[in-house]
């Protein structure tokens, strides 16, 4: 079968949404021949991965709009600012790119896979053939009972964000969207509910994340360690959405002289929440070690037991997976991408009705966890085998190229 693939995205080893990309046109390319639509600033990367392991289904159509590259290396304010924009009148011009290869192609199905975001159109969806619109994400909120414990900066931020989320739905582009996916896939519970409302019609719920095999290997090599105080860790940006003020509110009230709390990470609240840690009293205990490569984060992970991860609305949460993946257990809110990763088999899915009641349950987990190492070791490996079960590319890409059939097989 001939498959396009739209990803804005897409470029190895660069984590977030352009390993999403990478990795999913990657397999279906084992299983079909596929033809990628991606931006310039991908292309050394792709090149460079493709000289060393060359995959022949795999073609590359690279295009940005007017010549304007968004380099995703620079990854500050000014980038940020702009890419939103880049990235929508990316889909315009990729449309006219994708109609005229479908003129000499004749691909079978179309599929959306990055940006992960239901909120903005995929023009693709008006070529004559299947087109499949995800996993797209992002209909997910904090809480309101939770905006109390934030700044008035903060607050501007999610109520912003909301009235952004608000104003691509009544995009008549990301309506129409909706209604010409054959499938609608979406991140989460809550993007399920919003992908209804704007008019899809067959929505179903599917992770975007996964790891490889050649990551299994390499957390495999990470052992947790037997003899050493028990450790909780956090990892991400240390933004007020990601809810560590949470962990390390709960981390006080279970009152564990003997644990540590490790926060992997930088972010515009880092100064807060050591300020937070001394007020606690916990300072001895807590340690932060900044922004880390991969491999070091791997390496901190390993030497810890349990992932606390409070996020707030998220529509993924790939280090919950890192974690299951390292044979640790996973306390997490029960929102978002890490409530469709996280069972209660493999961790703590902990209800987010007010801060004081999740501060309460997280605390009671880090007591739980810490004081029963075989529960630690059941959750463990029931992480690890949930991973290789459900959340292994090879899996996905299966998976996909199966689902690819089927669709042309009713068509």
């Amino acid at each position: 079968m001939k498959i396009l693939i739209s990803a804005y995205a897409c470029e190895p080893g660069q984590g977030s949404e352009p390993e999403v990309g990478w990795n999913v046109v990657r397999e279906v390319s084992k299983y079909h021949h596929v033809w990628v639509l991606t931006s310039n600033c991908h292309r050394l990367g792709i090149e460079t991965e493709l000289e060393s392991n060359p995959l022949p289904n795999l073609n590359f159509v690279y295009l940005d709009p007017f010549g304007w590259v968004i380099d995703w290396s620079l990854k500050g304010k000014q980038t940020q600012k702009w890419v939103q924009f880049h990235y929508y009148i990316w889909q315009i011009k990729a449309y006219f790119v994708s109609y005229l290869l479908y003129q000499e192609i004749h691909f079978d199905i179309v599929h959306h896979v990055t940006y992960v975001k239901y909120s903005s159109p995929s023009f693709l969806s008006l070529l004559p053939i299947p087109f499949i619109w995800g996993p797209v994400g992002g209909g997910e909120s904090t809480p309101k009972a939770f905006y109390k414990d934030f700044s008035l900066h903060s607050r501007i931020y999610e109520l912003l964000r909301n009235l952004a989320r608000w104003l691509g739905e009544q995009d008549p582009f990301v309506r129409l969207t909706a209604r010409r996916s054959i499938l609608a896939w979406a991140t989460t519970d809550d993007t399920a509910q919003r992908l209804h409302h704007i008019g899809a019609t067959n929505v179903q719920i599917r992770s975007q994340l996964g790891i490889s095999q050649e990551e299994l290997v390499k957390l495999a090599n990470y052992t947790m360690p037997l003899h050493s105080p028990i450790r909780f860790i956090s990892v991400g940006r240390l933004l007020h959405w990601k809810g560590f003020h949470l962990g390390l509110a709960a981390f006080a009230k279970a009152n564990l002289p003997d644990c540590e709390y490790w926060i992997v990470g930088e972010g515009s609240e880092e100064q807060q929440l050591q300020i937070i840690t001394q007020e606690l009293g916990i300072t001895e205990q807590v340690k932060f070690w900044g922004s880390l490569s991969r491999d070091h984060t791997w390496s901190k992970i390993g030497h810890c037991h349990i992932l606390v991860h409070p996020s707030l609305h998220e529509s993924g949460g790939f280090v919950c997976l890192e974690a299951m993946a390292l044979g640790q257990p996973v306390i997490c809110l029960d929102l978002g991408g890490p409530a469709i990763q996280v069972t209660s088999e493999t961790g703590f899915k902990i209800q987010a009705r007010t801060p004081e009641q999740a501060v309460q349950d997280i605390a009671k987990a880090m007591r739980c966890l810490a004081s029963d190492p075989e529960l630690r070791l059941r959750m463990g490996h029931a992480g690890q085998q949930r991973v290789k079960e459900f959340f292994s590319w090879e899996i996905q890409g299966f998976f996909l190229s199966e689902l690819y059939k089927e669709v042309c097989t009713q068509r």
